[in-house]
């Protein structure tokens, strides 16, 4: 089992074109069946501006394809400047 804490520790790769994402820095739950929805990682934007979910790339926990002791691996089209 795997804990929201201990996933905002790993590092996001997607695998289809070997692109480093960023960390996992928020999650999304569904508190009606238990389940993780999606998770959050900031997006280029969001480091120059703090404020605003704005150019955050949300991550269907669908697309995630391995969840490691370090990294997560997804597989999804992220336009990512």
């Amino acid at each position: 089992m795997v804990r929201g804490y201990d996933l905002k520790q790993r590092e996001v790769i997607n695998v289809s074109d070997g692109r480093r994402l960023g960390y996992v820095y928020d999650i999304e739950i569904n508190f009606e069946n238990g389940k993780v929805e999606s998770i959050v990682v900031p997006g280029p934007s969001r480091i120059k501006n703090l404020f605003g979910r704005n150019g955050d790339i949300v991550i269907p926990w669908e697309k995630i394809q391995r969840v490691g002791d370090d990294i997560i691996l997804v597989n999804c089209d992220v336009a990512v400047k």
